[in-house]
C-alpha cells in the first residue's frame, strides 16, 4: 500500500528564500508538478495574498529563479511562469531518483511544505537518508495510508480536495454561511484569501469533470 507523507523544508534549503523573505505574506502554490523533464521542474505558481508585482521582481531577483514572467491573472490571484535554476531541478530530479511521488507543494514565508506519495513504507526512510546527508533534510509532519486514493477522480488535487471537504463539513456552502473563508483559512494552515481561490479553482474543477454540459451551439 502507498504512503502519503507531508514534509516541510526551509526555503533556504529549497527554493525562493529571498523571495518568500520579500514578501512573507504571499502564498504560493505549484499549478503543475516535477516530471523527469528538465524544464517542467514547477514551471507555474499561483500567488495569493501579497504584493504581486513586489512579488514578481522578487522572484526576478531570486538566486534560485533563472527567467520569471506572469502568465495569467484573475481576482486576488497571480499565475507565475518560472524557469528554476539547475541547482533546483537537480533537487527535484534527486527528490524523483528516491521515488517521492510529488502530489502538492505550497509555501509561505520561510518555508515549504511539500505532500509527497511513495510506493512503500520502507522507502521514506531511505528518502529521508538520502537527503539528511546531502544537507536538504526534509522534516516529517505526519504520514498516512491513504483511504481515498482516488480523490483526483473528478480532476481535484489533494489541496482542492481537502479544501472543499473541509468547507463543506463546517458549513461554508451553507444558507445562510456558517463558516467564513477566514476559519476555513485557518483550519487548513493558509490565509483566508488563498483558502477562498482553492475552494473556487475545487468547485470549477469539480463542476467541469462530474458535469457534462450540453452543446449550446447546434
Amino acid at each position: 500500500m502507498s504512503i502519503v507523507g507531508e514534509f516541510t523544508i526551509p526555503a533556504r534549503a529549497f527554493a525562493l528564500a529571498e523571495a518568500l523573505s520579500a514578501v512573507p505574506e504571499m502564498t504560493i502554490e505549484a499549478d503543475r508538478l516535477a516530471t523527469h523533464s528538465p524544464r517542467e521542474v514547477f514551471p507555474f505558481l499561483w500567488a495569493t495574498g501579497g504584493d504581486f508585482e513586489r512579488f514578481r521582481r522578487a522572484l526576478a531577483d531570486d538566486p534560485t529563479v533563472a527567467e520569471v514572467d506572469v502568465a495569467e491573472e484573475a481576482d486576488g490571484e497571480v499565475l507565475y511562469r518560472v524557469v528554476w535554476t539547475d541547482e533546483v531541478c537537480d533537487l527535484v530530479h534527486d527528490m524523483i531518483d528516491h521515488h517521492a511521488v510529488i502530489i502538492e507543494a505550497t509555501a509561505r514565508s520561510d518555508r515549504w511544505t511539500l505532500r509527497l506519495r511513495f510506493a512503500e513504507e520502507e522507502m521514506v526512510s531511505s528518502f529521508q537518508t538520502h537527503f539528511r546527508e546531502t544537507d536538504h533534510s526534509f522534516e516529517v509532519n505526519h504520514l498516512t495510508h491513504p483511504a481515498e486514493p482516488r480523490q483526483r477522480e473528478f480532476g481535484l488535487t489533494p489541496a482542492q480536495y481537502e479544501a472543499l471537504v473541509t468547507a463543506a463539513e463546517a458549513g461554508y456552502f451553507a444558507v445562510p454561511r456558517a463558516a467564513s473563508a477566514e476559519e476555513i483559512g485557518e483550519a487548513l494552515g493558509i490565509s483566508a484569501n488563498a483558502a477562498s481561490q482553492r475552494i473556487r479553482r475545487g468547485s470549477e474543477a469539480l463542476v467541469r469533470s462530474a458535469l457534462t454540459l450540453p452543446d449550446e451551439t447546434g
